[in-house]
């Protein structure tokens, strides 16, 4: 199929160093904002990009939950391939690519577990059926059929039908600290405005311009 004919102009904004915040964490919430406002589904989606040991590089898309200036917060099942290439290579990437807005964020930094605490903080929050369903899969295996989730699901319905149910200990979150942000924003001519947030030793951060 002959595709190369599918293209569009960028020409909703224009970004320039004298509009941008010297803090990324606080540009980051700005252009977060707007997102919220104006991104109809899911505009806290997220690909994650990690590489285990084999050096083989993998991508899914998970959900921002919250971010402040330690880092940026997800959640997962702790025996799932992302985590365990996590375990073995503490380097990820995260990208935001909100298309309406013509505007990206690509964050590179080191991922590390939050404390269960704080896992269990977020745990509490999520809806009863989220909390039934991280105790039912093991994410990554194979199954042979989804009746087994569904089975499963029965099991641990009856499990815990009194009470809360409790945080699973193979549950918990992942906080991605930013050595390097991003944001880009789509131009005409393709001539698009990047600017890259670099942290230096002394952890303040320097903005450069890149080329498209």
């Amino acid at each position: 199929m002959d595709i190369h004919n599918i293209r569009r102009e960028y020409i909703k904004k224009k970004l320039h160093l004298k509009d941008l915040n010297k803090n990324p964490f606080k540009q980051f919430d700005q252009w977060f904002k707007i997102a919220l406002n104006e991104i109809k589904f899911d505009p806290n989606a997220i690909s994650l990009a990690t590489v285990g040991k084999d050096n083989k590089p993998s991508l899914r898309t998970v959900l921002l939950k919250y971010y402040d200036e330690t880092g940026f917060v997800f959640f997962t099942n702790y025996g799932s391939r992302k985590s365990k290439q996590i375990e073995e290579n503490e380097n990820v990437a995260l990208l935001f690519f909100w298309v309406t807005l013509e505007r990206q964020i690509i964050i590179e930094g080191k991922a590390e577990k939050i404390s269960k605490s704080e896992s269990l903080k977020y745990f509490s929050s999520r809806p009863h059926g989220s909390q039934l369903g991280a105790w039912v899969s093991q994410q990554s295996s194979i199954i042979s059929s989804k009746s087994i989730l569904l089975s499963k699901l029965e099991e641990i319905k009856r499990k815990f039908k009194e009470g809360k149910v409790p945080l699973p200990d193979f549950w918990g979150g992942y906080r991605v600290k930013p050595e390097r942000i991003e944001f880009w924003q789509g131009g005409e001519n393709r001539l698009h405005d990047r600017f890259l947030y670099t942290k230096n030793a002394n952890d303040d951060w320097k903005i450069n311009r890149l080329a498209p």
